[in-house]
């Protein structure tokens, strides 16, 4: 019989070869098999997603629902909160509270300010009265007594705030008090027995013991008491720290929990009760003691005004020394941080709504009127002031300065930094006036801001 088989000689390398084909072979079906069942639950999710998407899209929109009106109801207990909150304290103002918090007693290195080291601030006195030509030997405050003013004259004064405390300033007398000769005339506030700002003999004879004061005033309810920080044994013992208050602002401190105590003081404050304030608007009322020290003090040499918004935070014996005694200037006040002219400043405050523009524009036309030039710098110092801060020497010159300031801010708006720039320029006495900068400013006060508006008077 025939073999009808073909033999086909195989060698060991193809061998190896064609094992290493069918070897290969399952591992691409498996690949192969993965892919497919990887498309395959793509498509069995899509078909579920599409079959179910009515579902899922009512779902979505219910939890939206529900998430919207739990913010709503959320804002409106909190609407209520604030609103019960608001009529227990109808005077409290909305403000960064917790930024205000945060810079209560803050006491970090002054940046600008430069301060003598802690062992001589603790030796620190103040200096012999020294002789110093000045062209004024006396000032004559204007009272009832001894100036009393014609009734006629009233009809000129038009809707100014004069009255019985401040006098009735005509405009002559207005011109006639900026002239410095030896003997100065002027209208300085506590013109009559019966104008107001009444404080009891008790005060008033603690007030004449201060050599040195560092003063603040809240009238209306305003603002709260901020003890003041960074100070010296020394100055402890040589500086009086005098808040004014009226009766609204005692009873609303009475309600917060700060009681005055038997000896009339609030910690290191002497608090300070005046009756009787002379106008309605009380930012004209805190002019008083912001500007007239001196009439309140009479035996002050020196003194420190702080806005009742700013917590004082420095040795004062320590600010005599670096802003007055060290470069012999009888008055330091704060340059502006924005504007360093009185007329963009005017337009500002308008702009603010800080005063009426009707207002202004007198003041402003006034002003110019008097030549009171342009100027963004009088003798190489900045023309426009912030006035939060003053501190001064108790001079017939500074004395005369401050009963200006207080009768143009009588006469015209209460934008105290609307009529300093013109009494400097008015009075020429920059040459001995310290405009430090905004940053020194910052390191003399803690800045609170307002915690209440003040209440008018009825």
């Amino acid at each position: 019989m025939f073999n009808n088989g073909i033999s086909i000689p195989v060698t060991d390398e193809q061998l190896d070869e064609f094992g290493g084909k069918m070897r290969s072979r399952p591992r691409r079906k498996r690949r192969k098999s993965e892919f497919r069942g990887k498309s395959e639950l793509a498509k069995r999710t899509c078909k579920q997603l599409t079959r179910w998407w009515p579902l899922l899209l009512f779902l979505t929109a219910l939890l939206i629902l529900v998430f919207e009106a739990s913010k709503i109801g959320w804002t409106s207990r909190t609407s209520k909160s604030e609103l019960e909150f608001r009529e227990k304290k109808p005077n409290v103002v909305a403000s960064s509270t917790k930024n205000s918090e945060g810079n209560l007693n803050r006491l970090d290195p002054p940046r600008c300010l430069k301060l003598l080291p802690p062992e001589e601030l603790q030796h620190l006195d103040f200096p012999l009265n020294k002789d110093s030509f000045v062209p004024i030997k006396k000032v004559i405050y204007l009272s009832e007594s001894n100036a009393p003013y014609d009734k006629n004259s009233l009809q000129e004064l038009g809707t100014t705030r004069f009255n019985l405390f401040t006098g009735y300033q005509t405009i002559n007398q207005r011109d006639q008090s900026f002239k410095v000769n030896e003997t100065a005339s002027v209208h300085c506030g506590f013109y009559s027995e019966n104008g107001g700002f009444t404080i009891s003999n008790e005060d008033k004879s603690y007030m004449q013991t201060c050599e040195s004061v560092v003063s603040t005033c809240a009238f209306g309810g305003g603002d709260d008491l901020y003890q003041p920080i960074g100070m010296t044994d020394t100055s402890l013992q040589k500086v009086c720290y005098v808040a004014f208050w009226d009766e609204i602002t005692l009873a609303t401190q009475e309600e917060q929990g700060h009681i005055i105590n038997t000896d009339r003081f609030i910690g290191k404050w002497r608090i300070v009760i005046v009756k009787n304030l002379p106008f309605r608007d009380q930012r004209l009322n805190g002019k008083i003691p912001k500007m007239l020290a001196h009439r309140l003090f009479p035996n002050a040499r020196y003194s420190i005004w702080v806005d009742s918004k700013s917590q004082f935070r420095r040795d004062p014996l320590g600010v005599f020394e670096a802003l007055l005694w060290r470069s012999e200037s009888v008055l330091a006040i704060s340059e502006h941080g924005a504007r360093s002219s009185v007329y963009d400043e005017a337009k500002a405050v308008v702009k603010k709504n800080k005063a009426t523009p009707e207002e202004v524009e007198v003041q402003i036309t006034q002003y110019h009127h008097d030549g009171l030039p342009e100027d963004k710098r009088f003798n190489g110092k900045k023309a426009l002031n912030e006035a939060s801060v003053i501190v001064r020497e108790h001079t017939l010159m500074t004395n005369l300065f401050m009963c200006l300031w207080f009768n143009e801010v009588v006469r015209f708006t209460s934008r105290d930094q609307l009529s300093f720039p013109y009494v400097l320029w008015r009075l020429k006495v920059s040459k001995n006036i310290n405009m430090f900068p905004v940053c020194t400013r910052k390191d003399l006060v803690n800045s609170m801001g307002h915690i209440r508006k003040a209440k008018p008077l009825g």
